[in-house]
């Protein structure tokens, strides 16, 4: 699945955004942030595949 954004952006503007965000967030709580911006992707694909009770019902 290719995503919509990363059509456009080359290595080295992904090299500078790493860059940035290690600069903004500092080594040690830039693994935090991944880790929790998995889970919330995780978590929002769960509940887009999953029917919610009120489609059940139907």
């Amino acid at each position: 699945m290719k995503l919509l954004f990363v059509g456009g952006i080359g290595t080295s503007e992904m090299l500078l955004i790493v860059l940035a965000l290690l600069l903004l967030f500092g080594g040690k709580k830039l693994p935090e942030l991944m880790r929790g911006a998995g889970r919330g992707i995780r978590e929002f694909k769960d509940a887009v595949s999953t029917p919610s009770n009120d489609e059940r019902d139907n």
